[in-house]
C-alpha cells in the first residue's frame, strides 16, 4: 500500500498502536507455567476491546489471533494448551490486525526469567538489527540496503539472518508488495517510494539455519538454533520513517 491522504495515515497510526498496544499488554501477562493458549486469549480480549480483527484470522484462516514462537521457533507459532512457557525461554510475540480496512503488524521477542547472559546478547543484537534497518529506509534509496546493512551488523556481533523470512508490503492486506529482504541481494533493484507502507522484521540467529516447517503446517522452525526477532510497520518518508506500531 501506499500511503495517498490524511486519511490512510490516520487509520494507519490507528491500527499501528492498537498492535502496538497488544503486544505490551500480552508481554505484561507473560510469565512462566502459562500456556501460549492463554498467552493467546489475553490479546484476542485486548484486539477485540479495541475494535480490531486479527489479521492471522482475517487472511489465513489461522488457530489463534496471534502468533508465539518458543525458543527456536522462528514465527507462525499456533496458540497451544498444551504448550507450556518455561522459565528462561524467549518467547516471539506477532500481532498483526485489521480495523476500518487498514492493516499493521509488529512483533517482539521477550525472555522470561530467568535472564542468561547469551540470550540476552541476542536479543540486544535482534533489536538493533531492527534499528540498523529503519536507518536505512528512506525515499530513493535501494531496499536491498537494507539487507546488506542488516546482514553486516548482525555477523560483526557473531550472529547470523535467517533468509527466508522477509520484510513485506501492509496496509490493505497482512502480505503485500514488496518483500523486504534481511540479507544483501545485489540483483535486488527496487527503491523505496514516499509512501509506501511495510514491515522490518530481521530475524537473527545464534547459528546459520534454515527454516522448516512444523508439523501443524503453521510453525517456521530453525534447525535447533535460538532466534529473536522485532519487527515494525512503517511509512517511507524522504527522511525518517513513521513508525506506526511503535507506542
Amino acid at each position: 500500500m501506499t500511503v495517498e491522504n490524511e486519511q490512510d495515515l490516520l487509520g494507519l497510526k490507528a491500527i499501528g498502536r492498537i498492535v502496538g498496544l497488544t503486544i505490551q499488554h500480552m508481554a505484561q501477562h507473560l510469565q512462566p507455567g502459562m500456556t501460549t493458549a492463554e498467552l493467546d486469549a489475553i490479546g484476542a480480549e485486548f484486539l477485540a476491546q479495541q475494535g480490531a480483527r486479527s489479521a492471522p484470522i482475517l487472511a489465513y484462516n489461522f488457530p489463534g489471533h496471534t502468533c508465539i514462537s518458543i525458543n527456536s521457533e522462528a514465527a507462525h507459532g499456533a496458540p497451544r494448551s498444551d504448550r507450556v512457557i518455561q522459565p528462561g525461554d524467549l518467547v516471539n510475540i506477532d500481532v498483526s490486525a485489521e480495523k476500518d480496512g487498514y492493516w499493521a503488524d509488529s512483533g517482539m521477542s521477550f525472555h522470561v526469567p530467568p535472564y542468561d547472559p547469551a540470550k540476552q546478547k541476542l536479543l540486544r543484537v535482534a533489536r538493533r538489527a531492527l534499528g540498523v534497518a529503519i536507518q536505512q529506509a528512506r525515499a530513493g534509496r535501494l531496499i536491498n540496503q537494507v539487507g546488506k546493512a542488516v546482514e553486516t551488523y548482525a555477523k560483526k556481533q557473531g550472529f547470523f539472518v535467517i533468509r527466508e523470512l522477509n520484510g513485506h508490503g501492509i496496509g490493505r492486506f497482512i502480505h503485500e508488495a514488496p518483500s523486504v529482504p534481511h540479507f544483501y541481494n545485489p540483483s535486488f533493484k527496487e527503491r523505496f517510494e514516499v509512501g509506501m507502507v511495510l514491515t522490518l522484521e530481521p530475524f537473527i540467529a545464534m547459528q546459520p539455519t534454515r527454516i522448516f516447517e512444523g508439523e501443524d503446517g503453521w510453525l517456521l522452525k530453525t534447525n535447533g538454533t535460538l532466534v529473536a526477532q522485532y519487527e515494525h510497520t512503517i511509512v517511507i518518508t524522504e527522511n525518517e520513517p513513521i513508525l506506526l506500531t511503535a507506542v
